[in-house]
């Protein structure tokens, strides 16, 4: 999957939470396969949005968004177990 530049939010939110390494590499995968199991893909609610995300570690989320084809990463955020 081709993948958007990152946007400046997203690269401060990555150097905050000191996450640059781990998300290369889930960024790595998910580029290859965007639905690789140890990626945890989902469609987030409400689903008619269009936000999904994939796991970085057990903590910390990537969210985006697929438009024409492209991924576009909007956000990085801590992800709460149920």
């Amino acid at each position: 999957m081709l993948i958007q530049p990152l946007n400046d939010r997203v690269n401060t939110q990555l150097n905050k939470f000191q996450l640059n390494k781990k998300f290369d590499k889930q960024l790595m995968l998910f580029s290859v396969n965007p639905l690789h199991p140890s990626l945890h893909t989902e469609k987030l609610e409400p689903k008619h949005v269009g936000l999904y995300s994939f796991r970085i570690d057990k903590k910390y989320r990537a969210i985006f968004r697929i438009r024409k084809g492209q991924a576009e990463i909007v956000h990085i955020t801590k992800h709460y177990q149920k």
